[in-house]
């Protein structure tokens, strides 16, 4: 759950005044936890949507190459290689047309 700006500001002119943290959080009926952590951010009042960071960075010519050169590797071994999630390695490996070794004796 978001607090609000405002409750943010109060809460921490609160604590800045003087008062203690665990006074603060039960005044304002909120956690110790979020108010450490509101004085620990850089911008207290901003609100960072979680999610993907970023482009993803695996190179699909670089992937299909490292599948032909090393065949047996496993997807944690190869996301390891392409600092990726072994999801990630496993999508385009579908994507590419790769199934899955289906018996493990060979």
């Amino acid at each position: 759950m978001r607090y609000s700006i405002d409750l943010r500001k109060r809460v921490l002119d609160f604590v800045e005044a003087g008062v203690s943290k665990a006074e603060a959080a039960r005044r304002f009926s909120v956690s110790r936890t979020i108010i450490y952590e509101w004085l620990d951010a850089s911008d207290p009042f901003s609100y960072e949507k979680p999610g993907p960071r970023g482009p993803r960075t695996l190179d699909v010519d670089v992937l299909r190459k490292h599948v032909s050169d090393f065949p047996d590797q496993t997807l944690n071994e190869r996301a390891s290689h392409f600092n990726v999630s072994p999801y990630c390695i496993w999508y385009r490996l579908q994507k590419l047309g790769y199934t899955r070794k289906k018996d493990t004796r060979l």
